[in-house]
């Protein structure tokens, strides 16, 4: 499999100045493997030691962090060689063994010439809880998300759709608007965890897949009672299970603080396991500086959202007629997941008080603000994006939908104007990178 990450990796084995490297990201999401494929080819030597199966080396860091000590251990647990720059140090589920993410902070400071990369799922609450050592400013940090619905295209084979995406040949891919399509659809129902995709590319088998992401689930749903208490468990058990029905409804606003959800939902969000995008009262940069008192929820990957819908294999063969309720949530959830990969991690939506106006995503960049309304089939009517545009008069407005890819100067009665661009729905994930070549342009 190819994973954009791997160039991020890239850029870190080479910078001069890298601390010890954390991959952050839920359970299942591909962290072990990215960490030891990039080492198999990068690196002479990969010395991996995993801390939910070496509880002795896990004692050897409780007795403190004498960095030539721990090498020397890591060694013997690994048995392999360990070399400055020539060695890659893998220490995954580091969340078994809180010294050893306290440990990062002197591999930095004494021993930076040992490339070292650590992993573990539920590192965010680890580092909510104080005292305990987290080595704030002594790391790298890097967001691992499930694949993307390219990489997705990439391990069945798809590259040439890939590359063509990627050049904006808007043309050519015209004429393979219904194969791109069907192929969304099945992103729709695998998703991007790393294990799904494998099961399903290998034969196309959708069983299988879906096999996959219910064990994934029954994974996320032991790991709260292995974490929390009894009564957080619950609470927590409630929230993930009303995800599905919650996103399927029109009114999907939480409100902050004054919501009973508000800790299972905050347990979730460490975990990894839910994205929270804010409500924004104005659209003014910085949007983080506009917060209102509500905000949207979505969980970590499409396809393990309709293995909680049990969406129908129906879809597959009869198209998004059959997604029913769930239609648009997949949709939204899809296009916010596309963003996060793209390296979009600040999603705002903004809601008109007092009105039904609402703009899916708000993305801000050096330009200004860009609204981007999500449609999940080929319905071009935007009442809110052009009320959103009119009101604060943006230059560019981005639809994503079903439609293939446009660009048009739309005029309002009050003398305003701007951009619109029409954007494929399985083009989502070049969002980022099409409004850059439309400011440059």
């Amino acid at each position: 499999m190819k994973r954009d990450a791997w160039q991020k990796l890239i850029r870190w084995k080479e910078n001069s100045q890298r601390m010890p490297l954390l991959l952050i990201g839920a359970r299942q999401v591909g962290k072990t493997w990215l960490m030891r494929e990039f080492g198999e080819k990068n690196y002479e030597e990969v010395a991996y030691v995993s801390f939910d199966r070496s509880k002795d080396l896990c004692a050897v860091f409780e007795q403190g962090f004498d960095v030539d000590r721990l090498l020397a251990n890591i060694r013997l647990a690994a048995g392999r060689r360990v070399m400055p720059e020539k060695t890659l140090i893998i220490l995954d589920e580091i969340q078994e063994c809180p010294p050893a993410i306290t440990s990062l902070k002197y591999f930095c400071e004494d021993a930076r010439e040992y490339h070292v990369m650590a992993a573990g799922s539920l590192l965010g609450l680890y580092a909510q809880k104080d005292g305990t050592g987290f080595p704030v400013g002594k790391v790298d940090m890097l967001d691992l998300y499930p694949m993307s619905f390219t990489e997705f295209l990439e391990a069945l084979g798809e590259s040439a759709f890939v590359e063509t995406i990627k050049r904006h040949d808007w043309e050519l891919l015209r004429a393979f608007g219904p194969r791109l399509e069907e192929l969304l659809r099945y992103y729709y129902y695998v998703g991007g965890m790393p294990k799904a995709v494998e099961d399903f590319s290998e034969n196309r088998d959708f069983i299988a897949a879906r096999e996959r992401q219910n064990s994934i689930l029954r994974g996320y749903r032991h790991d709260f009672g292995k974490h929390a208490t009894a009564s957080e468990t619950r609470r927590i058990t409630e929230v993930w299970d009303s995800i599905p029905n919650y996103l399927a409804q029109e009114k999907k606003d939480f409100m902050r603080k004054v919501d009973r959800r508000e800790r299972p939902i905050q347990w979730l969000h460490d975990a990894g396991l839910v994205h929270g995008v804010p409500c924004v009262r104005s659209p003014q940069l910085p949007l983080g500086g506009f917060w209102g008192d509500t905000f949207k929820l979505y969980t970590t990957d499409v396809g393990l959202l309709s293995a909680q819908c049990r969406l129908s294999g129906r879809v597959l063969v009869e198209g998004y007629s059959v997604f029913g309720q769930y239609k648009g949530a997949l949709t939204e959830q899809y296009v916010m997941q596309q963003l996060l990969a793209a390296g979009e991690t600040e999603l705002f939506y903004w809601k008109a008080p007092k009105a039904q106006a609402e703009v899916d995503f708000l993305l801000q960049g050096g330009q200004g603000v860009v609204p981007v309304e999500v449609k999940a089939e080929r319905n071009l009517k935007a009442k809110s994006l052009q009320s959103f545009c009119k009101r604060f008069g943006v230059p560019l407005a981005l639809r994503c939908s079903m439609s293939l890819y446009g660009q048009s100067r739309v005029d309002d009665k009050s003398g305003g104007s701007y951009t619109l661009i029409d954007i494929p729905l399985w083009a989502a994930g070049e969002i980022p990178s099409i409004i850059e070549e439309v400011i440059q342009r």
